[in-house]
């Protein structure tokens, strides 16, 4: 018989990986990233884009050469200016677009209108070509970030109302905390990087809510059709049959994971990365990182928070416990109403001793078994009160063959 490969089993559901049975390790593993998350946060903050703090843009035509040249520039145009905030600093650079219509993109901090007419008048005699400038305010970034929130509710009111109408309550909780991790973990990831909160950020975030969802409905469909009615019987517990279900979807996780990680990656690492497209990578990061974690949470941590919360239900928890006391008892049902059999000369217990005993239970001694036979009448024979020889002092054996009378 050929062996089969890692490959092959995963895609049979025969791989039979420990996932649920090692919950606590996961979790564990959970808890670390969601700390390193917090610190991420708390240490490195989020780089806000012009759209969230406010501030002004300068286009450079790429003809004036490198980016370093043009940036200088407008540092030096920069460097009399100064806010309430502080002297007046760039914060952003970035090429936009490719070819003969790229531009070199700077974002400053805020400026009113007479120091952006200044500065872009000298960056555009320092360098010797036209400059534009655009004034952006941060209303309209907390504008996009109340929308986001109020459509981030209400998607999460509809998902939860939706898996608790197609699974159960459980099931809701366990999905909808799945997201939360994998909105934190990929909002931990772009703090640590420290690109540039955009709205392409917020729509990223969005997008991996439906991926992440639909991944955790495929492996809960599953898990659900292995679970069916299993309390009706005694041989696989209710972890057991979702572990069992993770196998068999997961080479369907996989799977969808990596296609659509491709284009993703491609957008991330080809288009900002070696096209230039500085506008693509914000969007690109949110999504690479947050469908790579909407693949493990919903493998790693859904899956076996929905285990643990199923196991608190009492129906749940007594079915598991007959389950592994009948494999205790060697594949037998152990339950109360059926008694273990006796060994040869071993006592019966106390408990088990019946209040009225019974002839198979409580066997008379051979010794009063015998002298009751004994005494008690054969059929055919005198009454015992009269004896042979009656008052004549006849003897007993007179009737015996053979015998004389004298």
């Amino acid at each position: 018989m050929s062996r089969s490969g890692l490959a092959s089993r995963l895609y049979r559901g025969e791989a039979g990986l420990a996932i649920v049975p090692r919950r606590k390790l996961w979790f564990s593993i959970c808890g670390g990233l969601v700390l390193l998350t917090v610190l991420s946060f708390v240490i490195q903050g989020f780089t806000l884009g012009i759209e969230f703090r406010g501030g002004n843009e300068f286009q450079v035509p790429t003809s004036v050469g490198t980016m370093q040249r043009a940036e200088e520039a407008v540092h030096n145009a920069l460097a009399d200016e100064s806010t309430p905030e502080g002297p007046a600093e760039v914060v952003s650079s970035q090429q936009v677009g490719n070819g003969a219509n790229a531009t070199y993109l700077f974002r400053t901090s805020p400026l009113d209108q007479q120091q952006a007419t200044d500065v872009r008048t000298a960056v555009a005699q320092e360098l010797g070509v036209p400059v534009s400038d655009n004034r952006v305010s941060a209303a309209w970034g907390a504008q996009i970030t109340q929308r986001a929130l109020i459509g981030l509710v209400i998607f999460l009111v509809l998902v939860t109302g939706y898996l608790v109408l197609r699974f159960e309550l459980r099931m809701a909780i366990a999905a909808v905390s799945g997201l939360a991790l994998d909105l934190l973990l990929t909002a931990g990831i772009y703090s640590a990087v420290g690109f540039e909160v955009t709205p392409s950020t917020v729509v990223g975030f969005l997008t991996i809510l439906g991926f992440a969802l639909y991944d955790t409905v495929v492996v809960f469909d599953k898990i659900q059709e292995n679970t069916r009615g299993i309390t009706g019987g005694s041989s696989q517990t209710y972890a057991e049959a979702a572990n069992l279900a993770l196998n068999q979807t997961l080479m369907r996780s996989i799977n969808t994971s990596v296609v659509a990680l491709l284009p993703v990656g491609g957008l991330l690492f080809i288009g900002a990365g070696l096209l230039g497209a500085g506008t693509l990578k914000d969007l690109g990061l949110v999504l690479f990182v947050g469908m790579g974690a909407a693949f493990f949470s919903s493998i790693f941590f859904s899956t076996p928070l929905l285990v643990s919360l199923k196991e608190r239900e009492p129906r749940i928890r007594q079915h598991t416990q007959r389950v592994l006391a009948r494999r205790a008892g060697g594949g037998r049902d152990a339950s109360a109403t059926r008694r273990p059999a006796r060994q040869p000369g071993q006592a019966r217990p106390a408990a088990e001793t019946p209040a009225e005993p019974t002839a198979e239970d409580a066997p008379a001694p051979a010794a009063e078994a015998t002298a009751l036979a004994g005494a008690a009448p054969k059929v055919g024979s005198r009454p015992s009160g009269k004896r042979s020889g009656g008052a004549r002092g006849g003897r007993s054996g007179g009737n015996r063959p053979g015998g004389k009378r004298r």
